[in-house]
């Protein structure tokens, strides 16, 4: 095995890897049993109840982009892509069937007798000619995926397995209608979907694009009336594209503006104590306990984050001035990690909700707290986002356990994903870790033999 990206992981392992970075975490952070008490009639709640609870909540869906969780963003933003879809389905098939009756009524003008009124044709009279595929099947791939599930995987021959999973990649489960209510959730063995919001995406392309050598981004201000515009078109579910002509700060105001009006942080409120604490660590100690609080983001908070992390970091890389290939001088943007980590820090990481008493106010401790977590994130996000083989072997003996007969179709296709050579530009694992990848012949012979998988990872 070699380290692997973390939205690689079917639901059901992420869903394992959780459990696992929660164990390791207690005995890790000096922050109690990792669980808060909730004031009011519904008592205590786990840290990890609270994590779950993102998942089930609903909400009718509307186009509002600002001021809702981020699940929702992402429902909204994939209902509108349905709903763009079908749009074009509909425009489809309405011509598939124009064409057909022009054609039909071009034969029949062909062979009617020149001069006689028209009459109703024989059946018979004119030659069949087959009509197209998508007059003839009006149902599209998107409706067919869910006839058949691959939480079932283990009753397939191989060959159906390995076919469905090239197919069909599972939708989050909250966002997904056709699980019932009152049944036990099954999770998927394939990958979740990425969910990045439409905006966050949108407004980090149009920066690394246009704003990469723009002065002072994020620092300088911006026209709040065009902020408003853009801010209500998102909001009213626009498909707004962002060009040349869009003012980088513009742009950089309104992605602040959405992360900082979420009702959920990026970084649950529940974690905000335990991700503070590893400011006090030092070295591989303080990245490990990192990357084990980012195993226990949701998948949509997790993979947001690592977008917004991603494109910070591109944004610190061109901080410094430098010189093109003519010689002439390159202006840097000035926006270092440090800098950026004091202006993202309080719209990631937030102790209150916007709008309540204090939500504001924080102390000197927590501020510099707040952006060396954040630098730490921002300078090491290819690799806190790696899962190592020793902690996909601890996975899969934990599944082993709960789910042995799930264990064939994840060790079938991580197997078959190794490359023969690894990749030059894959992340170093983080300090204190090891990389390792097997030869074909160890991969088929523990593929085999599951016996390694039965023993106790202390969960």
């Amino acid at each position: 095995m070699q380290p692997v990206p973390l939205h690689s992981l079917s639901e059901l392992e992420r869903a394992s890897l959780r459990e696992i970075a929660l164990f390791q975490l207690r005995e890790k952070l000096p922050v109690g049993d990792l669980s808060l008490a909730k004031a009011g009639s519904k008592g205590s709640k786990s840290i990890r109840q609270k994590l779950e609870s993102f998942s089930k909540e609903k909400k009718d869906c509307s186009p509002q982009t600002f001021g809702i969780p981020l699940f929702q963003v992402i429902a909204n933003d994939r209902a509108y892509k349905q709903l763009q879809e079908a749009v074009k389905k509909s425009r489809r098939f309405c011509l598939e069937v124009e064409a057909t009756v022009t054609r039909f009524r071009a034969q029949r003008q062909k062979r009617s007798p020149m001069g006689r009124s028209c009459r109703l044709v024989p059946c018979g009279v004119f030659p069949e000619e087959p009509l197209s595929p998508t007059f003839l099947d009006s149902s599209s791939w998107s409706q067919r995926r869910g006839a058949m599930s691959v939480d079932s995987i283990t009753d397939l021959s191989d060959n159906t397995s390995k076919l469905l999973e090239a197919l069909q990649l599972s939708h989050p489960h909250e966002l997904d209608p056709r699980r019932s209510l009152g049944k036990k959730k099954m999770l998927s063995l394939n990958p979740i979907t990425w969910q990045v919001p439409r905006i966050v995406d949108r407004c980090c392309k149009h920066i690394e694009t246009h704003g990469l050598q723009t002065v002072g981004i994020f620092r300088v201000g911006s026209s709040k009336k065009r902020v408003q515009q853009l801010r209500e078109e998102f909001d009213r579910g626009l498909d707004v594209f962002l060009d040349e002509h869009q003012s980088v700060h513009d742009v950089a105001a309104l992605l602040k503006e959405f992360l900082r009006d979420m009702p959920d942080s990026l970084i649950p409120r529940e974690l905000y104590a335990a991700f503070l604490s590893t400011a006090s660590m030092e070295g591989p100690a303080q990245l490990a306990a990192l990357q084990l609080l980012l195993f226990l983001l949701p998948p949509c908070h997790s993979d947001t984050l690592h977008r917004l992390l991603r494109f910070l970091s591109e944004v610190a890389r061109h901080a410094e001035s430098s010189w093109g290939p003519d010689g002439q001088e390159i202006p840097g943007n000035k926006m270092t990690v440090s800098n950026l980590a004091t202006i993202f820090g309080p719209n990631i990481l937030q102790k209150e909700k916007p709008g309540e008493k204090d939500a504001g106010a924080m102390n000197f401790e927590d501020s510099a707290a707040i952006i060396l977590v954040l630098q730490r994130l921002i300078e090491h996000y290819q690799t806190l986002f790696m899962v190592s083989p020793e902690m996909q072997r601890d996975v899969l003996r934990r599944l082993f356990q709960t789910d042995p007969d799930v264990i064939d179709h994840l060790l079938r296709r991580k197997f078959n994903a190794v490359p023969s050579t690894e990749s030059e530009d894959a992340p170093s694992p983080l300090p204190g870790q090891t990389r390792t990848l097997e030869s074909s012949s160890v991969s088929s012979e523990l593929y085999s033999n599951v016996s390694f998988l039965n023993l106790d990872v202390g969960i």
